[in-house]
């Protein structure tokens, strides 16, 4: 597959101009761009060609990518259930319920689902959309037997743990080992692995994070673009990847040093980096993204250090469910 030359891809975008588009909107400046209009249907298969690669936010970590007619979806979190997160009264053992009137008219089809790690927010909704779809599901062996436990076949799962890269005809899937974010009090919520099957998960304590990875897809003549999923780095697992655009999750305690310094340099410092996991993601799949205050601020702090750590990367702050062209 042939691979982009990042020497020429920078010096053709001289004076940081972005080639990123939503709706054939600009979108060069770090604030969020106009919303494109929503459907539920997949875009009509079209040729496989530069430009014809879509980007969807679905708020937290997840995305849906449509590459001609296949659609590859990352940490696909819809539901969005209550857990008292957002307002001080976090609940552990909250009911995992997944809202099918949210996901399937968002989910008509998916060939590869992308688990990042297997906190609630990442994983909840995947069980059901492999099972709706039939797509196979890529994960740690904690999420590989998460999904035993919620009854997908084995052939559906396939558990990885960073360096595999996967070919896919027209993309490729580069599996890389990763972190999670610690908590001010240097800890991970609800830490642990999954070695063997469980019972099925009921509440949000039940999933685990199960280790963390990162995904970078490389799509023939196309972007190649590096998926994060919480706010840590192993940053020489990155040598090499410099993809063209990156979706960071936003750090959300100083406890891990130096993440956007180590990441952003380990990735030799993408054209694009788009925030991601900035919102509050226990509230409606609707625009303006709804963002705590605290967040709102961390997420300004975010963009002034990613300006002066890669003064050439232009920064996009996405919308839910818009067309982002890269």
């Amino acid at each position: 597959m042939p691979s982009l030359d990042r020497r020429r891809f920078l010096r053709d975008a001289a004076a940081t101009t972005a080639l990123v588009s939503a709706g054939g909107l600009a979108a060069g400046v770090a604030t969020p761009a106009q919303a494109a209009p929503t459907t539920t249907a997949a875009p009509a298969p079209t040729a496989r060609r530069k430009g014809a690669v879509s980007f969807r936010w679905w708020g937290t970590a997840g995305w849906r990518v449509d590459i001609g007619d296949r659609t590859v979806l990352v940490d696909p979190f819809l539901s969005r259930i209550d857990t008292g997160l957002f307002t001080g009264a976090f609940k552990t053992d909250t009911p995992l319920t997944v809202r099918t009137d949210v996901i399937d008219p968002r989910v008509d089809r998916a060939m590869t689902v992308l688990v990042t790690h297997t906190h609630w927010d990442h994983f909840m909704d995947v069980p059901y959309i492999a099972e709706r779809t039939g797509a196979r599901v890529f994960g740690t062996l904690t999420a590989y037997h998460l999904g035993l436990a919620y009854g997908l076949p084995s052939t559906q799962l396939s558990a990885v743990k960073g360096g595999e890269v996967l070919d896919f005809g027209d993309h490729s899937i580069e599996v890389v080992g990763s972190l999670h974010s610690r908590n001010p009090s240097y800890s991970v919520a609800f830490p642990g692995v999954r070695v063997t099957q469980p019972p099925q998960p009921a509440t949000i304590a039940d999933l685990p994070e199960g280790d963390t990875l990162g995904y970078l897809l490389r799509v023939d003549s196309g972007p190649s673009v590096y998926f994060t999923g919480a706010s840590d780095v192993a940053e020489r697992n990155l040598t090499g990847l410099a993809p063209d655009v990156a979706m960071v999750a936003m750090q959300s305690a100083t406890t891990t040093g130096d993440y956007l310094p180590r990441l952003l340099a380990g990735l030799d410092y993408p054209k694009v980096v788009v925030p991601v996991h900035y919102d509050n993601f226990e509230t409606a799949l609707q625009n303006p993204p709804a963002v705590a205050p605290t967040d709102r601020t961390r997420l300004n702090e975010m963009i002034a250090a990613v300006r002066r750590i890669s003064p050439r990367s232009r920064v996009l702050v996405p919308e839910y469910e818009t067309a982002y062209h890269f």
